[in-house]
């Protein structure tokens, strides 16, 4: 029997989509020793946004989240989201920096690591997929899904066996926008199948209202594992529901043979953490409209509220429908990114830029001129002499894998954080958000010496940023 696995996310894209990551760890450890029993392949529940989220909004080590909820888990391996040579940040860290966050991450719980880069430029993955090896965890390589005219079958197969051939242990398409449709998918699987031998697992969003068939088709034509997301945050801009894919794959050749009265009673309890944050506004209902724009804008969820967010910083919500129409002749001239952190929210504040200033590439953020000059990776596509002109001017494009520019960095950032010193997780927390890390680190420095950290913060004027 082709039995399909399942990567339950509610314990991370699922919050984050729907409520911009604000679960809180003691609302998951709860759960967690009845979610062991399921059988799932893996929760995902590290990553992505959640450290950004715990160290700026919720006042948590994001490095004892993944400790406490891997002390409850006696069968079920832990998954995390990275962002290859970004880790979780926005920007390329030296060599050592990735490296020891990924042996870190292992060391305290982490057994899968999917490793994705924005661009597909696959030299971006290159030293977490080795680290992941390395320190004896499984390296899922990731092919990012976008639609353009030089994004076909024939580029995510060729790039497919580059991932395999790079050691990774399994292979991730990742549909951030739920924008790859049922039939294209199922050839794309067939396809993928018939050229690789490591197992291939899906990743999808709702946004469009055609996942789950999407999913249907997939499994059909041979996909080993799918993400989904337990019912109370599924749907919307989440992933297909948990519960349903089950249901539906009952007494089939692919049935997943989990517990669906054991899946109903989790889904409960995530009811009632859902019902807290409809309650206090953070959960919006606008999350759950299907949106089939998404399909000719290609834009995240979360990079939909961004342009909102810029949009109503600067008055400017007339505009919104301009933006839209703007990101993708922006997405054009750069060369057809895929639109997922951090490529979205350049392209998506470039078009915003445009937009406002009533002329084209007036107005240009660094992040821009970084990408146009190399410093992110290879675009899809040669970007034209002409835009590269308005953006770089005479400036050189760099060739080599951007990361080969850093020097090393992780003695250097010991330094810095020597007076906030706790653990050795600290400076990874420094090196991604270092502005966001010093806060915590002062307050939590604040609250073990019975300090007003509110005072701190005015006086200590020394610390590096």
């Amino acid at each position: 029997m082709a039995r399909i696995k399942l990567t339950e996310t509610v314990l991370r894209d699922g919050h984050q989509s729907l409520i911009a990551t604000r679960m809180r760890t003691d609302e998951m450890l709860p759960i967690i020793e009845l979610m062991d029993k399921v059988g799932y392949h893996s929760l995902e529940m590290w990553g992505g946004a959640t450290f950004d989220t715990c160290l700026r909004f919720l006042d948590e080590d994001p490095w004892e989240r993944l400790r406490q909820i891997k002390l409850k888990l006696k069968n079920t391996k832990l998954q995390m989201l990275l962002r290859g040579q970004n880790i979780l940040g926005y920007k390329n860290y030296a060599d050592d920096v990735v490296e020891e966050f990924v042996r870190l991450s292992i060391k305290n719980g982490i057994d899968i690591i999917r490793i994705f880069d924005a661009l597909n430029d696959l030299r971006n993955i290159e030293t977490a997929v080795r680290a992941t090896k390395k320190y004896g965890g499984h390296a899922q390589g990731t092919v990012v899904y976008t639609t353009s005219p030089v994004h076909n079958i024939d580029l995510y197969v060729e790039l497919a066996k580059k991932v395999q051939d790079m050691g990774c242990d399994s292979l991730c398409i990742k549909d951030m926008s739920g924008i790859l449709a049922p039939y294209y998918g199922y050839e794309l699987i067939k396809e993928l199948k018939k050229n690789i031998d490591i197992p291939i697992q899906l990743h999808t969003h709702f946004t469009s209202g055609m996942t789950d068939m999407t999913y249907l088709k997939a499994i059909e034509a041979g996909v080993d594992i799918i993400d989904t997301a337990m019912s109370p945050f599924g749907m919307g801009t989440s992933q297909p529901p948990t519960e349903p894919i089950v249901a539906v794959l009952k007494g089939t050749e692919y049935d997943t043979g989990l517990d669906l009265d054991l899946l109903c009673e989790i889904a409960e309890y995530f009811r009632k953490v859902k019902d807290k944050y409809f309650a206090n506004g953070i959960l919006s209902p606008n999350v759950f409209n299907i949106d089939t724009n998404v399909l000719s804008y290609q834009i995240p969820g979360g990079m939909l509220s961004n342009l909102m967010s810029q949009l109503e910083q600067a008055n400017a919500m007339d505009k919104y429908k301009d933006v839209l129409k703007e990101v993708p002749r922006v997405r054009e001239d750069l060369g057809y990114p895929p639109l997922v952190t951090p490529s979205s929210q350049f392209v998506g504040t470039q078009a915003v830029f445009n937009v406002l200033s009533g002329s084209r590439y007036k107005m240009i953020p660094n992040e821009i001129k970084d990408y146009v000059s190399g410093r992110y990776g290879r675009p899809s596509v040669p970007i034209s002499e002409e835009i590269k002109k308005k953006i770089i001017g005479d400036e050189e494009v760099i060739t080599c894998r951007p990361a080969d520019l850093i020097e090393p960095q992780l003695e250097m950032m010991k330094a810095e954080i020597k007076e906030y010193y706790e653990q050795e997780e600290d400076v990874l927390s420094y090196a991604v958000f270092p502005q966001v890390a010093l806060k915590f680190f002062r307050d939590r420095q604040a609250k073990k010496y019975g300090i007003d950290s509110s005072l701190a913060d005015k006086e200590d004027k020394t610390y590096p940023v």
